[in-house]
């Protein structure tokens, strides 16, 4: 979709009384200099307090880059989901979202505060591998594992 068009949806939406708009990675089709671009234009268009989310996929494993460059121009709110799963369905090829346990490594590992316990996600992981026994998760983090000086924070 058009960046241009992006910015007039979002303007519509907050004509429409909308408080607050949010954007979609929906195909995992960005890189992150398109995220820094829209995300300035939705705030030239809307006011940055009209957009503080993003929703991000991993289909061209760009998704952790997005986020970071995200969260560098101060986005406070960053989706993801247990394993990776989803994906959607009118994107032939796309992957599913980005996967919290890595998103919350790196977030960690940075020094930011997640309010999350990294080792009840990973519990989480597990009882949701037993839940969904055919439906591959995704994930660097759970597959090699924490570095040995990590500490992670909540």
């Amino acid at each position: 979709m058009p960046e241009r068009r992006v910015v007039e949806l979002a303007e519509a939406l907050i004509a429409c009384g909308c408080d607050e708009v949010g954007l979609s990675d929906t195909s995992g089709y960005a890189d992150p200099a398109q995220v820094r671009r829209l995300l300035r234009a939705v705030w030239g268009a809307v006011g940055r307090d009209r957009l503080t989310g993003l929703h991000l996929h991993n289909t061209r494993g760009l998704g952790l880059a997005n986020a970071l460059a995200a969260l560098d121009l101060g986005i406070s709110t960053l989706d993801a989901s247990q394993g990776g799963l989803g994906g959607c369905p009118f994107a032939p090829g796309a992957s599913g979202n980005i996967v919290t346990e890595d998103l919350v490594f790196m977030l960690q590992a940075m020094g930011f505060e997640t309010g999350i316990d990294f080792q009840s996600l990973l519990a989480a992981r597990a009882l949701l591998a037993a839940a969904l026994p055919n439906e591959p998760l995704y994930g660097m983090v759970p597959l090699a594992g924490l570095p040995l000086n990590f500490e992670p924070t909540s």
